[in-house]
């Protein structure tokens, strides 16, 4: 039996995790949860599964929670690190949103656990370092975004020298046919409206925007060691194929299923074997066609972005990621438009002074100074 904790619990991920957990009560228990705000959810999954230990990390969340249970209910980041490295766990699933999941994400892994992630921000922050981290204690990283699960899986058909290229696909969110034009105008409504996948809104706005993808190309870069050459994204509207491995021979493995998050959260659970599930079955013969574009740099500037920060090296993907957690919570809230998010993250990115081999202080920060400058920049309305 095997001890898992979840942070983000109440989370797109985090939901889908414990439905995951829940048809396997044989091989897993739900040791720890952590949730922020939606305390309601977190009642019904405490009733649930039974944890023995709670995280919540807003504190006005925390005093109003009831502590009538015989879960131990504890407050904030030290108290996740805490969770995380707790002596009864054996995996931490990190669902957390944003540069937030750094620190637990180190913190398991220090611990010796493994880690299931869907933080790709840890690894787009910190990559070279966890990485290293995992390698000194032992540690499995495993991935659960879908496009990263695919890779994981179509890497098993050949040697990492036999690789020629990585492949990510995305499905080109819901502005894939607008022109730039019509993208000066976009509500969070239509940002929020996702084609294929159900997620919370900052993912989903990284979505529209192609930020996402960048990420998982810094991801990928870390994850696989493979040099970022080496690494291509297509534009794939279906979601079907979540990912492909082109090798030195020419043959491309990929990965297909339909669009469901538990598929990759199952297979990192048991990696490396495989369970059965019943999970949905892809029919081609129902989706009838698969289509892949090469990704519109003009139109999405922040894939291109995030190439430039991975070549820059150093601290500059964390001060990417960090810059654009405060456009993307600006366009939110309706201080910026759209379009400026990724003239707003270029503009930290240039005025940052990118600092080599940096250690985990260093990291955090520049995640501090990432997110006062834009906010400063978005405040003095002169990001452009």
């Amino acid at each position: 039996m095997k001890n898992v904790v979840i942070l983000g619990s109440t989370g797109s991920i985090g939901k889908n995790a414990l439905e995951v957990l829940s048809n396997f009560t044989d091989r897993f228990s739900v040791f720890g949860l952590s949730a922020h705000t939606n305390i309601n959810l977190l009642r019904d999954q405490i009733a649930r599964f039974k944890p023995k230990m709670v995280v919540i990390t807003d504190e006005e969340s925390f005093r109003s929670f009831s502590k009538n249970y015989d879960t131990e209910i504890l407050l904030g980041g030290d108290a996740l690190r805490k969770l995380c490295s707790h002596p009864q766990v054996d995996l931490v699933i990190n669902a957390l949103v944003g540069s937030v999941g750094l620190l637990p994400s180190w913190e398991t892994l220090e611990a010796g656990k493994n880690l299931a992630t869907a933080n790709k921000e840890s690894l787009v922050m910190a990559g070279e370092l966890l990485i290293r981290k995992a390698k000194e204690k032992g540690s499995e990283i495993l991935p659960i975004d879908s496009e990263h699960s695919a890779i994981q899986q179509c890497l098993l058909s050949g040697k990492k020298v036999e690789v020629r290229n990585l492949i990510l696909t995305a499905s080109g969110g819901p502005f894939l046919n607008k022109s730039k034009t019509e993208l000066k105008d976009i509500t969070v409504k239509e940002a929020l409206s996702h084609p294929t996948w159900a997620m919370g809104k900052k993912i989903t706005v990284d979505s529209a925007t192609l930020m996402n993808k960048g990420l998982e190309v810094i991801e990928a870069r870390w994850l696989f060691e493979i040099p970022p050459d080496q690494i291509k994204v297509l534009i794939h509207p279906q979601s079907i194929v979540h990912s492909m491995v082109e090798f030195v021979d020419g043959s491309v493995i990929a990965q297909m299923s339909v669009p469901d998050m538990k598929l990759p959260i199952q297979y990192a659970l048991f990696y490396p074997q495989r369970a059965f599930s019943n999970n949905t079955s892809l029919d081609l013969t129902q989706i009838g066609q698969l289509t892949f574009f090469t990704p519109d740099f003009g139109k999405f500037p922040c894939l291109r972005l995030a190439y430039q920060a991975l070549e820059m090296g150093g601290t500059a993907p964390a001060v990417l990621n960090s810059a654009n957690e405060v456009a993307v919570k600006a366009f939110l809230s309706r201080r910026i438009k759209f379009t400026d998010i990724h003239g707003l993250v270029e503009k930290v990115l240039t005025q940052h002074q990118v600092k080599e081999n940096p250690n985990l202080d260093d990291i955090l920060n520049v995640d501090k100074w990432a997110k006062q400058t834009g906010e400063e920049l978005c405040s003095k309305k002169i990001w452009r």
